[in-house]
Order: structure tokens, then C-alpha cells, then sequence
């Protein structure tokens, strides 16, 4: 009986936690569009880009990686 006394406050102030994030996420607009990102999901295109040899900028033919000195 007297663990009620502790568990009750403590469920009241988890019931006001998670009422407060959610009616901040409601400010938010995190629920606004609910559709779209599972669209988004399925027209995501996973295969990579095809490029050609000696096209990427950060890489030219004849360069050496550089090494920090020891």
C-alpha cells in the first residue's frame, strides 16, 4: 500500500512527460503530411550514379594521395 503512495505521482508526471512531447510535436508539424514520406521512400532511386573514368573532380589522372608527415 505504501508503494502507491510513490507510484501514483510518479505515473502522473509520465502521463504529463508524454502529453507535453506529443503536443509539442503536434505544434511542430511533424504530423502535418503523413503520406508523402512513404512515397518519398518508394520513388528513392538506390542505384548509384554511373560515372565515367576520369570524370570525378576530386580525382585526377596521375594524382598520389596525400599522406600527412610523420
Amino acid at each position: 500500500m505504501e508503494s502507491l503512495y510513490i507510484l501514483i505521482p510518479i505515473s502522473l508526471v509520465f502521463v504529463f512527460v508524454i502529453a507535453w512531447a506529443f503536443w509539442r510535436a503536434l505544434e511542430s508539424g511533424q504530423f502535418d503530411d503523413l503520406e508523402r514520406p512513404s512515397q518519398d521512400l518508394l520513388a528513392d532511386d538506390d542505384r548509384p550514379k554511373e560515372s565515367k573514368p576520369g570524370t570525378d573532380p576530386d580525382f585526377k589522372t596521375g594524382d598520389r594521395p596525400r599522406f600527412p608527415k610523420a
